[in-house]
């Protein structure tokens, strides 16, 4: 387990929500590629919108939220790149396990596009020269 850098200014939290989106059932995950020339460890925010309820139950979910990454952060963030997990409905209630399931699985399939379109623009960077 280790600390995170947490995202705090809403510039970042608009700029992770116009990127890449992944939603499962238990949580939705949306990332930030990685800005030219800017260097930093992954940075994660987390949040919950007052429909999921009282002040009460969003604590719950961002609690909850904060737990798995304190867990899966070393193995699954990227450098440079900014995370932010949106509690849905189901967060604050589901089996604990299914909720880190979930949130793996996110950042696999987001950790993946990223990878993908790096080669991408590495091989059209080779292809220029």
């Amino acid at each position: 387990m280790s600390e995170f850098l947490i995202l705090k200014k809403r510039r970042d939290f608009l700029r992770a929500a116009k990127d890449i989106t992944v939603i499962f059932h238990n949580v939705m995950l949306q990332a930030a590629r990685p800005l030219s020339g800017v260097e930093h460890p992954a940075r994660i925010g987390f949040t919950a919108t007052k429909r999921l309820g009282k002040a009460n139950v969003r604590n719950r979910t961002k609690r909850r939220l904060r737990a798995v990454v304190r867990e899966i952060y070393d193995k699954y963030a990227l450098d440079n790149v900014d995370y932010v997990l949106v509690g849905r409905y189901d967060t604050p209630c589901c089996p604990f396990d299914n909720l880190r399931n979930d949130i793996i699985r996110a950042f696999k399939k987001i950790n993946r596009e990223i990878k993908q379109e790096n080669i991408s623009d590495e091989k059209a960077i080779d292809s220029a020269d």
